[in-house]
């Protein structure tokens, strides 16, 4: 029995792995080609690092769908860009505000999306696998709220940078743009990215979720 579910962790890691890999180049070769500089690269990029490598480590223990594994890798993608340029300099949203006339560069709403659509998917696999909660409303309203959690954590996390790293470099890490709402805006499109990801994924991931060994 052992040895049957080894093998199939192996195939069910085979994506995993691979997304790993392209991931791994792809941070390695934009740390030193930056623009903003490895600083920037470090502060915006580490915390998804750290993300994707407490799930490695816990691969045996809790492997997890192909979904989530995807959208990890899309997340870190979103996070490598915006600590490229810092998220008020991307090249995307500077192009956006000039087309669309926008008065700020829109790139750190989208990052914020993303942090609330994309991780929300790996708090409800574990909820589900790990305690008593099924499918329903209560699952739901505790994934949103353990995503509104990390979004205002991650502000407290942005304030702590700005105080301790040189000024420039904070304030480029906020990314405020001079928009005083800024830190409710980032928390309410998280939890706006963490509902719509429930909303259309939610059928996709329990069907990736019958594949995990």
């Amino acid at each position: 029995m052992t040895h049957g579910r080894d093998a199939r962790l192996r195939e069910h890691a085979r994506f995993p792995l691979i997304a790993a890999a392209v991931l791994a180049v792809i941070c390695v070769v934009t740390f030193f080609v930056a623009p903003a500089g490895k600083t920037s690269w470090l502060l915006e990029v580490s915390p998804g690092l750290v993300y994707a490598g407490a799930l490695a480590f816990l691969y045996r223990r809790l492997p997890l769908s192909h979904l989530v594994y995807g959208c990890v890798f899309v997340h870190v993608l979103i996070l490598v860009y915006g600590g490229m340029y810092t998220y008020a300099e991307t090249p995307l949203g500077n192009w956006a505000k000039e087309t669309f006339h926008q008065s700020r560069n829109e790139y750190d709403r989208v990052g914020h999306l993303a942090l609330g659509a994309f991780p929300v998917l790996t708090i409800r696999e574990i909820l589900l696998r790990k305690t008593p909660l099924e499918r329903g409303g209560w699952l739901a309203f505790l994934s949103l709220s353990v995503v509104l959690a990390v979004a205002a954590f991650w502000e407290l996390i942005e304030w702590w940078v700005a105080e301790l790293t040189a000024p420039g470099v904070g304030t480029a890490f906020l990314g405020t743009q001079g928009d005083v709402w800024d830190t409710q805006w980032d928390m309410l499109l998280a939890l706006v990215g963490a509902g719509l990801s429930l909303l259309f994924l939610r059928k996709a991931h329990d069907a990736s979720m019958e594949r995990v060994p």
